[in-house]
């Protein structure tokens, strides 16, 4: 097994999250279910137990209600903004950051004219050119759209440039020795190689960008989630703002849990 393949099978399948969405026996399952009710439970026995009011920590009881309240339409609208700004930018972003991979893979003279900018936006929190960025275009979705790609954009490149680098240097040798030219060794060689790390890339990009979003709503604007979280925080309204968290944590797994399915269905030969 080539250094590419092993990199991905340790960051795809090695980890225990990764086994059970992927081979979840019953058992398995079983006893996730049993953990997550003995928690719930128990968080809801011992909050009604103490007596611990709702604007300090509401009871899990109290979140689920909100679930079926009148106002849980304003939040999944709000949750709507949330990600429409989270798709645009992270579509934007990702190819971006794709096209920089291959482009500073081919050409080494291109990676040492632009790496100081992508180590810039990689140690820059995009969250604190968001008022930059509000000032310039205003408080509508463009601000929060270039923060989401300008965060997840460098996460791709770097990690698919790093596979795209890592390809077994006997195959692309054999390839030109047959003739090969450069385009067909990358998309037949480097891109087939390198799809472990590129949908590790592409994974983390939509992480970060789901964070970003988040986090640019709180700064400024009246609406998406995270203005909805900054609203019921400072109105006290926990039962609402958990929920909130509770939806952006479904939100964080399943864009795990399909990263991962991906990963099966382009890269199952790496494991």
């Amino acid at each position: 097994m080539s250094e590419t393949s092993q990199a991905g099978a340790r960051i795809m399948g090695a980890t225990g999250i990764a086994s059970g969405l992927g081979d979840q026996g019953a058992r398995e399952t079983a006893a996730i279910v049993a953990v997550a009710l003995l928690v719930i439970g128990g968080a809801e026995l011992l909050l009604r137990l103490f007596q611990v009011p709702q604007y300090i920590l509401p009871a899990p009881s109290a979140i689920a209600g909100v679930f079926v309240s009148h106002e849980i339409p304003t939040i999944l609208q709000h949750y709507a903004y949330t990600l429409v700004e989270l798709l645009a930018g992270y579509a934007i972003g990702a190819s971006i950051g794709l096209a920089l991979a291959a482009v500073i893979t081919q050409f080494p003279f291109v990676e040492k004219v632009i790496t100081p900018y992508i180590l810039l936006l990689v140690t820059t929190p995009m969250l604190a050119l968001v008022p930059l960025l509000i000032l310039n275009f205003g408080f509508g979705f463009t601000p929060r759209i270039i923060a989401v790609a300008l965060a997840s954009g460098p996460m791709v490149m770097i990690n698919a440039a790093t596979g795209f680098r890592r390809v077994d240097t006997m195959k692309i040798a054999l390839a030109r020795s047959c003739g090969a030219s450069t385009l067909q060794i990358f998309t037949k060689i480097r891109i087939p190689m390198a799809m472990p790390m590129v949908i590790v890339g592409l994974m983390i990009g939509a992480i970060f960008g789901m964070i970003t979003a988040v986090g640019a709503e709180m700064s400024g604007g009246g609406f998406g989630l995270g203005s909805r979280l900054t609203t019921y925080s400072s109105t006290l309204r926990m039962p609402e703002f958990f929920a909130c968290i509770v939806i952006l944590a479904v939100t964080g797994i399943t864009i795990y849990a399909f990263f991962f399915w991906l990963g099966k269905r382009l890269a199952g030969w790496e494991s």
